[in-house]
């Protein structure tokens, strides 16, 4: 029997501007997560809200629920119980049309799906969720369930001989999470009381306020990290905040008893809680290009509006003869590596990974088996495909929410996003164009050229012929001047 390895989870709070989460393995993070303040995340909020406009076309309606811009309401997220008018469909068609069961300027209680993202507003639905420490509490779907990543079958029959015995108000459902496992009834019961709590109070809110307003704003990332990522195999917390390491502390005495000193105080004021534990490095990491991999191979991500495309760059690999050795292994580990850097960076949607070529069906079907077995770890929905003929593969990944690169990064102001730029000798020449049109104007005998500090050393170091020779031919002296920025 494999011995589990222990896992830490590391809370290091900014206050009253940002929240980090780390949870690492022996040493090796493994999941990462930051929220600042000011990005407050939206996701999993419940709003009073009312529709603003139908598109009729999109078969959506757009919600003013108190932010920037309008949600995004699609028909299939429409509870029935909003519907104004009853209308039958006709055959092949699951939903009505929503132009003649909703109408402008109606009330709706909806919960933030997805967070706001460029222009797009956020998406809704008006089938709320609670999630809970044991349970996920459904509000318009009365299904009873047991979540499919419980994959051990006595368990599962526990769980759901508990769950047949609460009492559930009609349209309300209950489906077991991950962290349920080996919990006692007692627990599952008030973790099942709470949530129903919660949701009569949600409701007697909903009905005081003035749409459009916020009913209910989900947790913090503190609080939100224990309830959701706190499990039996995590053996230290450790957080760098008094305030919340009491808030912190309340919770875990309530979920596990019986572990006093699971939650410890980082009091060091030398070093900060993540040099401590010496993961700061594999933190930075998260926000570079390129990932490394032990044997010493690199991974290259790129992201573009469609898709991530992964590289691997195996390094050194000897001899053609152990060519197909290599690549196997340099794959495998590829692929392990992978797998834990879509987690820390919530790569979300289509991932094309391109592995270095094999051509033994069988070290295919290998690197498969071993990105499959990887993914099974991820707490997001993911799907992975077969290594095409060209050696690609393909994967499709849940995004969890804005990722620690989306919150704290933004388009470079001088690519403007595109990662590249125009050498100088192109900037040089149209600083030319530019002089040589000045000169060509009536006028003054002098012409003033302002630019940045490398274009004008570009310029008066590689060009000084060109504009000798522009000054000679037009009589006018041409002065290069650099800009320079003061702060105010």
């Amino acid at each position: 029997m494999t011995k589990k390895k222990r896992q830490k989870m590391f809370i290091s709070v900014l206050p009253g501007e940002q929240v980090e989460v780390v949870i690492a393995e022996e040493g090796k993070v493994n999941e990462y997560y930051v929220e600042m303040v000011h990005q407050a995340k939206t996701k999993g909020n419940i709003y009073k809200g009312y529709i603003h406009n139908i598109d009729n076309g999109l078969q959506a309606a757009f919600i003013n629920y108190g932010a920037e811009r309008n949600g995004f309401l699609q028909i299939d997220e429409v509870h029935p119980e909003y519907y104004v008018n009853e209308v039958p469909t006709k055959k092949g068609q699951r939903f009505p049309l929503m132009q003649k069961v909703l109408k402008p300027g109606q009330e709706v209680l909806v919960q933030v799906v997805k967070e706001p993202t460029g222009k797009k507003g956020a998406f809704l639905t008006s089938y709320l969720s609670l999630p809970g420490r044991s349970f996920v509490y459904t509000v318009g779907r009365s299904q009873i369930g047991v979540s499919r990543k419980i994959e051990d079958e006595k368990e599962r029959g526990r769980l759901k001989t508990a769950l047949e015995g609460f009492e559930t108000a009609e349209g309300v459902g209950l489906i077991a999470r991950t962290a349920a496992v080996g919990q006692s009834k007692a627990a599952l019961e008030r973790d099942f009381k709470y949530l129903n709590r919660l949701w009569t109070d949600i409701r007697a809110n909903a009905q005081k306020v003035k749409a459009p307003s916020l009913v209910y704003q989900e947790l913090g990332l503190a609080a939100r990290a224990v309830r959701d990522y706190l499990s039996t195999d995590i053996s230290e917390i450790w957080v760098d905040d008094k305030e919340t390491y009491e808030q912190v502390h309340q919770f875990v005495k309530l979920a596990f008893p019986r572990k006093n000193n699971l939650v410890r105080l980082h009091e060091d004021n030398e070093l900060s809680l993540l040099e401590r534990f010496n993961v700061v490095k594999q933190v930075e990491e998260i926000y570079s290009r390129e990932a490394s991999m032990p044997s010493g191979g690199r991974l290259v991500f790129d992201a573009t509006e469609a898709l991530t495309a992964v590289d691997i760059n195996s390094g050194k690999i000897g001899g053609e003869k152990n060519f197909q050795k290599m690549a196997l292994k340099t794959n495998v580990e590829a692929a392990r590596e992978i797998a834990r850097q879509l987690r820390l960076r919530d790569i979300g949607g289509q991932v094309v990974i391109d592995f270095i070529e094999m051509k033994n069906p069988k070290d295919c079907r290998e690197v498969e088996k071993v990105m499959r077995a990887e993914m099974k770890n991820d707490r997001a929905r993911t799907d992975v495909s077969r290594i095409s003929s060209f050696g690609l593969m393909e994967l499709v990944r849940q995004r969890l929410g804005s990722s620690a690169i989306a919150i704290s990064t933004e388009p470079c102001p001088c690519c403007k996003g595109t990662g590249i730029r125009r050498n100088m000798e192109w900037q040089a020449l149209q600083a030319l164009k530019d002089i040589h049109r000045d000169l060509r104007q009536p006028g003054s005998e002098e012409v003033q050229y302002d630019c940045e500090e490398e274009l004008a050393i570009y310029l008066l170091n590689n060009k000084r012929g060109i504009l000798a020779d522009l000054e000679k031919r037009y009589d006018k002296s041409i002065h290069i001047d650099i800009e320079y920025e003061y702060d105010e």
